[in-house]
């Protein structure tokens, strides 16, 4: 590949005649935030950054980068957690989150087409107030869509109800020479050819740029219940997972969490989680149309806790009581975080009956390598977040320490039939990972996809697959 070229004062002036001058940031003008997403350690600015508020402004700007062989990072609100969306090799940073609009909402369909910047809490209060429901629930409600989709993110609700791939009917997408194209649609079934929308779903921004989506709905239940179940032991907790899922009621979202993680989610809110006193727990939610339907739910969920040794069963059966609960689960990132001076995170997924063992194992690498280790996570579908903490470690000690522990928690998930991410994705800071957990005709076919889609390697380079 030859160098990409940088972007000059000549390359702004002709790139402002078609965007906005003043929606392009330039040089000094590029704020530190586009520099990082929200874990990134290193900094990379791109050197300038397109607001585009259009798929005409977006295949512009693409054709133009093609033509002069120049980088290019789509970006969304920037939350990611593996450096994704930073502009590793600088040149132009493609900002979609002026292209915010819902497009429509087809009742009969039961379809809605957005633009990629809308807003996840702004989505999900578009559909409730007009009685639909939009499942996958990741859990940072600031991120765009555009970058769920680019992630295939899950949250959750993914254990009753899947996750974003599931609920793409179809995109509007640019590939890197500017040519705009739709794939898939509104139509519920397709066996035509290769499915080229699942492709591009969880890319992360290295085969084409999404400028538009149709959503599938669903009718928005129109009740929810809450357990929060304290266990004498985490085992127990996990434990209890299997024959819940084996029975017919199925919760819209089963968590896990430790006490420790608790204790820094009251610290940080300032509030009291409604028990704190065992060493884990997990939380259900269950829906439904009326409280007697979740009930009839419930009920033997309960009861396969109790069986398993729960201490207790609490029921939030109303708003408030749920809310102060997944305030708190919804707050967990962000207490561990303000609780060290840097992290990094592994976004594990292993089957579900491993959940116990991969966590049991972070307790007993702790002590080995002498590092804070939080981890909580999706009970329901295998998914874990382990947060490796910095403290009071120096750069090099940290950087040393880091490798260690992300290499062991690689190798033990993998021992486990796990993979390297549920679904915050690989970016640039897992792709290493990625290649020791895949046989390498796996990856060679993934390049083999980036090289057809992206010839001169211009879009999002050096993530997932590219060195």
């Amino acid at each position: 590949m030859k160098p990409y070229k940088q972007v000059d004062e000549k390359d702004l002036n002709n790139i402002a005649e078609f965007i906005d001058r003043d929606r392009l940031l330039w040089a000094k003008e590029v704020n530190e935030e586009y520099s990082h997403d929200e874990l990134s350690a290193g900094q990379y600015y791109p050197d300038i950054v397109a607001r585009v508020v259009s798929t005409e402004e977006v295949a512009k700007l693409m054709r133009y980068a093609s033509q002069n062989n120049i980088a290019i990072t789509p970006r969304g609100a920037g939350t990611g957690l593996v450096g994704a969306s930073v502009a590793i090799e600088h040149g132009i940073m493609l900002d979609t989150t002026l292209m915010n609009h819902f497009l429509e909402l087809d009742e009969q369909n039961l379809t809605l087409t957005l633009e990629p910047g809308v807003l996840l809490m702004e989505l999900a209060d578009y559909v409730e107030k007009r009685g639909y429901f939009y499942p996958p629930d990741p859990g940072e409600k600031s991120a765009t869509i555009g970058g769920n989709i680019s992630t295939n993110a899950g949250g959750m609700r993914a254990v009753k109800f899947g996750v974003t791939r599931d609920y793409i009917r179809g995109l509007e997408i640019v590939l890197a020479d500017g040519t705009v194209m739709t794939v898939g649609g509104k139509a519920v079934k397709n066996s035509s050819g290769y499915d080229l929308k699942d492709v591009i779903i969880g890319s992360e921004g290295t085969l084409a740029v999404i400028t538009k989506a149709i959503l599938k709905l669903l009718p928005l239940p129109q009740k929810t219940v809450s357990l929060l179940v304290p266990f004498p032991t985490l085992a127990q907790a996990i434990g209890a997972v299997p024959p819940i899922i084996k029975s017919k009621a199925i919760p819209t979202a089963i968590e896990f969490m430790e006490r420790e993680v608790i204790i820094d989610a009251e610290e940080y809110l300032g509030r009291k989680f409604p028990d704190n006193q065992a060493d884990a727990y997990l939380l259900l939610k269950f829906d439904g149309n009326t409280l007697e339907e979740i009930a009839s739910y419930y009920d033997g969920v309960a009861q396969i806790c109790l069986e398993q040794g729960a201490a207790d069963i609490l029921i939030a059966d109303t708003e408030e009581r749920a809310e102060a609960i997944w305030k708190a689960r919804g707050a967990f990132l962000e207490a561990i975080k303000s609780s060290t001076t840097m992290m990094d995170e592994v976004d594990v997924v292993v089957p579900r009956s491993m959940v116990n063992d991969f966590v049991e194992y972070i307790h007993d690498l702790q002590k080995e390598i002498g590092v804070r280790i939080k981890c909580f996570g999706h009970a329901g579908d295998g998914n874990l977040h382990a947060y490796i903490l910095k403290d009071q470690l120096n750069d090099e000690q940290w950087q040393k320490v880091l490798k260690a522990t992300m290499e062991k928690m690689y190798t033990k998930a993998r021992s486990l039939k796990g993979n390297v991410s549920g679904e915050h994705g690989i970016g640039y800071a897992k792709k290493g990972y990625l290649k020791e957990s895949m046989p390498d005709k796996a990856i060679a076919i993934m390049q083999g996809i980036k090289q057809v889609f992206d010839p001169l390697n211009i879009l999002n380079p050096h993530k997932v697959c590219q060195d």
